[in-house]
């Protein structure tokens, strides 16, 4: 089997935590490469850890090279940056657009990344417009595949203790179920499934610039 390498930014975060689960039970890439700030654990041989600063463009770029798929799950929260919008932009914008040129450059044939339902170049949102800015910037990159998952509200377990969210998550998901017709796409989601959709999305050989809302990632996460 050829060597594949999965690189992932923003593996310690829910969606990046189950992504890397998933690679795991999965044989399809032989290398795992964990893109992170800190040191973290290896629980399988095929995982690489590389340490970066995200603030250093050659330390991004040198992490990134021979990877045959990027993943991006970096994300952060108001709370998290306490309000500060450049950081948020920082965090949220800046480094997987830099990822995503930094795949573009090495000849990296795709690139996946977590946006939001709702984003939107105009919308009076900054968060949703933030990741409507970000989609079009990857898009004008011209890559040959681009997956962007598009989930609402994400249902999981986080490292990082949100109580204002998990109580969120246990309001919405019973909810979801009245959301029908164009609303679908406002369903709850498992983090999981968006993980499972962004692996088996790896595996697609189709070119193009793919966006994927709830029906269209649980359809990705099933079993193939």
């Amino acid at each position: 089997m050829s060597e594949k390498i999965a690189a992932i930014i923003g593996a310690t975060g829910m969606i990046g935590n189950y992504l890397t689960e998933e690679l795991i039970k999965d044989d399809y890439f032989t290398t795992i490469r964990l893109i992170v700030r800190r040191p973290v654990e290896k629980k399988d041989p095929r995982i690489e850890v590389a340490l970066v600063d995200f603030d250093d463009a050659e330390s991004l770029k040198l992490a990134l090279e021979n990877a045959d798929t990027v993943f991006s799950c970096i994300g952060t929260t108001q709370k998290n940056v306490q309000g500060n919008t450049d950081l948020y932009r920082k965090i949220d914008y800046e480094i997987p657009l830099k990822a995503a040129r930094f795949c573009q450059e090495a000849g990296c044939r795709k690139f996946i990344f977590v946006s939001s339902v709702g984003a939107n170049l105009k919308s009076n949102t900054f968060y949703l417009r933030l990741k409507g800015e970000l989609e079009k910037a990857v898009q004008n990159l011209n890559i040959e595949m681009v997956h962007v998952m598009q989930p609402s509200m994400l249902l999981g377990e986080r490292k990082e203790k949100r109580s204002g969210e998990r109580i969120f998550q246990k309001i919405m998901k019973p909810l979801s179920g009245i959301f029908s017709g164009s609303f679908r796409k406002f369903r709850a989601i498992h983090g999981r499934t968006v993980a499972k959709a962004m692996l088996h999305a790896a595996k697609l050989d189709q070119p193009g610039f793919f966006r994927h809302r709830y029906d269209e990632i649980e359809l990705l996460a099933r079993p193939k």
